[in-house]
């Protein structure tokens, strides 16, 4: 255990939401080989200032919450073609003032998929990954402190790309590196793949 987690009384709707993001991050073990780096950026980022998920706040970065979506039945996991990254990655973006950050995630996987029927494989958190957003105009580069769920999608349902891609795409996950050379993408798929062989819980 990182740190003590007993819940204070008298806490407000966001002070409980910024209790919960702590627990989560509480339990989570970081797969074999990944490592503790980005969980320990993300806990010292979240102890060291309280504008955590404002999206204009560009000290330093903001929270962000994505999902990794997979249809098990046919073991692909589905990718956005971002439009200002020009990479496919999965599916997330800001937290825009939401504490919630499972909420987030979800939010953010309808939207930008369009699939009405998505779950949640599990309430912690699946993996984390802190990365650069290069500048833009008007807007300096910063840090996304990436909070990834793991939820489940039906690949036979039909999709609908949001502004946010080029386009979308359900990919085998035995074939993911043909779509993308991102670190963390790889990685999400090889902790699917463990845990699916029951190597993860």
């Amino acid at each position: 255990m990182i740190f003590e987690d007993n819940e204070p009384e008298g806490l407000d709707s966001s002070e409980t939401n910024e209790r919960e993001i702590l627990s989560l991050l509480n339990r989570y073990q970081p797969a074999e080989g990944e490592g503790y780096v980005s969980l320990f950026r993300v806990l010292d980022f979240l102890l060291e200032g309280d504008r955590w998920f404002d999206t204009n706040s560009f000290s330093d970065g903001h929270i962000t919450g994505s999902a990794f979506i997979v249809d098990p039945r046919n073991n692909r996991t589905l990718l956005t073609h971002h439009t200002k990254l020009n990479i496919w990655v999965q599916l997330g973006g800001h937290a825009d003032g939401d504490f919630d950050i499972r909420r987030v995630a979800m939010k953010e996987a309808q939207e930008e998929s369009g699939l009405n029927h998505l779950d949640f494989i599990s309430d912690d958190i699946f993996d984390l990954d802190v990365h650069l957003i290069p500048e833009r105009t008007g807007i300096p580069s910063h840090y996304h402190y990436d909070v990834r769920f793991l939820i489940q999608g039906d690949s036979s349902e039909k999709l609908i790309v949001s502004e946010e891609s080029h386009d979308l795409a359900w990919v085998d996950i035995n074939e993911i590196e043909k779509y993308t050379k991102e670190n963390s993408v790889i990685r999400m798929c090889r902790k699917w793949t463990q845990r699916e062989s029951g190597l993860l819980n």
